[in-house]
């Protein structure tokens, strides 16, 4: 019987905590809460969970920072979660590497939802055997057992989600694919948000691409969506 996943709610609103709380113990997750960053951080030092949810707006640390110290330590999901519904805010948690973003005030069930999708995901991300190897472009160099990317012998650093999607077009190489279809590969089946997403994403590769100098083009479709080619 698999082990039952251990889950992280960090949010200084405790109604919040107690209704978030309640809909996952009944789906049989081990839930532990927080009001405040400062208390997750003394006890990730001990025990480390399977899954972040994090409120943004927290006094001290806010959500943002601890997403970015989660990130320096390893890949672990993490859904943000916030009052705030500006599309920036969005972008900036999706870009610090959360794999999904709600806004308050939202549904238990949706967010019950996106965790199981990201868990299904998180255990089905492994590429086939002979896609698990060094991906060379021209001068760029993917590592996907590493998830390193080097472009032009410079290393840059990419998000899980931007990762995820250079990764999964360089393994498809040749193969054109349109924002659905990435959606469903990056993001899920399940994703509850809109196809700009992906526009968002490919800007950021692009942009950190280039400012290390590779010559490498992640190719517009028009029309129709993204491929690489090579």
């Amino acid at each position: 019987m698999e082990e039952a996943k251990k889950i992280f709610i960090v949010d200084d609103d405790v109604n919040v905590i107690e209704l978030i709380k309640k809909y996952l113990v009944r789906e049989g997750y081990l839930v532990e809460t927080f009001g405040c960053a400062e208390d997750v951080l003394i006890r990730m030092k001990t025990v480390y969970p399977d899954m972040f949810v994090i409120d943004i707006m927290m006094p001290g640390i806010d959500g943002y920072e601890l997403c970015k110290e989660i990130r320096r330590q390893g890949q672990t999901p993490i859904i943000m979660v916030s009052a705030k519904d500006d599309e920036i805010d969005k972008v900036l948690g999706l870009e610090l590497g959360s794999d999904d973003y709600l806004s308050k005030p939202f549904s238990p069930r949706e967010l019950v939802a996106r965790v199981k999708n990201i868990f299904r995901r998180v255990g089905a991300v492994a590429l086939p055997p002979e896609k698990s190897g060094e991906i060379v472009i021209g001068d760029l160099k993917i590592f996907p057992d590493e998830r390193k990317v080097l472009a032009a012998g410079q290393e840059v650093e990419f998000t899980t989600k931007e990762f995820e999607l250079l990764e999964f077009l360089a393994a498809n190489r040749g193969k054109v694919f349109n924002r659905e279809q990435i959606l469903n590969q990056v993001w899920g089946f399940d994703y509850f948000g809109d196809n700009r997403a992906v526009d968002d994403l490919v800007k950021r590769i692009r942009k950190k691409i280039k400012t290390a100098g590779s010559t490498f083009e992640l190719k517009t479709v028009w029309g129709y969506g993204y491929k690489m080619e090579g």
